[in-house]
């Protein structure tokens, strides 16, 4: 008699289910370009944006006291004279007013920032990395998006840095400003400031994408882990060049920020060219360059700090992927 116990007889439930060979228990989530989750771009910019900020606070003050002058025609106001007069009448403290509503509002306006325009280059560019126009294009996608996070907590900060400002903290500055003025007063300068960050991001994004492919192609033995003395450099370069060209809107989104306060002027109109024709008029065509260079003095080294730290971030979330996808492989 054959001992072979014939298919149909056999117990179904004893035997082990074949599984396919790709099959694993974990569903994985298709990971955007880069490796990376849309988180993950997210967390990256926001620690980039608050790094940047944080660190180069005090030539940002700089910057908006000298842009910031009151109703007087235009004064001699150097970055030494402007530091003097910071430390002279509040000390180092002086330089870090209105840190705080820095720190609430750039963390979240970069992590829209940077997670847009990472989504809207992988989108517009098709995977070249030298379409130049499709990353100016993804830079303008992102600071539209991103301004209207950071520009109400961005007027706090401009006017806590103000000289004698009369607030005494960003809660303070908040609800005086909600009573006196209104909520709409944390956005008379939106637009002013997506019009002088659009081409801002434009030219910087460009300019950063050419620049680091152009130091790599230098350096092709950097090319493939892009050191970070390339994205410094890059980013520096970027921000240089877009904080010059884009000075005389950042005195007018100031001034619209600032009026009424410490003297500044009130405008009548939050017309853009209204307040173009009044610092012309009062100050002459310098007046629009109020503060180009601590601004530069801020974006270049901003830039750099900004990139390396963001790229540095991006590593780290690769290799974490990398290492998840190895162990539920």
């Amino acid at each position: 008699m054959a001992t072979d116990a014939s298919p149909k007889f056999q117990q179904r439930d004893l035997l082990p289910v074949p599984q396919p060979p790709d099959y694993h228990p974990v569903v994985a989530v298709s990971p955007a370009h880069d490796g990376l989750h849309f988180w993950q771009f997210m967390v990256a910019g926001s620690i980039a944006g608050t790094v940047e900020h944080m660190a180069m606070f005090p030539v940002d003050t700089i910057k908006t006291q000298m842009q910031a002058l009151g109703t007087c025609p235009l004064r001699s106001a150097s970055i030494r004279t402007a530091l003097g007069g910071i430390l002279k009448s509040e000390g180092v403290a002086g330089l870090y007013r209105g840190i705080g509503a820095m720190g609430l509002g750039a963390g979240p306006a970069h992590a829209v920032y940077f997670s847009v325009y990472e989504s809207c280059k992988k989108k517009f560019s098709g995977g070249n990395p030298n379409n130049s126009a499709a990353h100016a294009i993804s830079g303008v996608c992102a600071t539209v998006a991103s301004d209207a996070v950071f520009t109400p907590m961005d007027t706090v900060k401009q006017r806590l840095q103000l000289s004698e400002s009369p607030y005494k903290g960003v809660l303070d500055c908040v609800k005086r400003v909600l009573k006196e003025e209104g909520f709409k007063a944390f956005y008379a300068s939106y637009k002013t400031t997506v019009l002088m960050n659009a081409p801002y991001t434009a030219v910087h994004f460009a300019t950063y994408e050419a620049a680091k492919l152009g130091l790599s192609g230098v350096s092709p033995d950097s090319a493939s882990d892009e050191s970070i003395v390339v994205h410094a450099t890059a980013g520096a370069a970027a921000g240089a060049l877009a904080a010059l060209v884009t000075t005389p809107l950042d005195v007018v989104k100031t001034q619209l920020q600032c009026q009424g306060i410490c003297g500044c002027d009130r405008f009548k109109s939050g017309s853009i060219g209204d307040v173009f024709r009044i610092i012309v008029k009062k100050d002459g065509y310098r007046g629009l360059m109020r503060g180009w260079m601590p601004r530069m003095l801020f974006h270049a080294p901003a830039a750099a700090i900004c990139w390396s730290t963001y790229e540095a971030a991006k590593a780290f979330f690769q290799e974490h992927n990398t290492v998840n996808n190895s162990v539920t492989a």
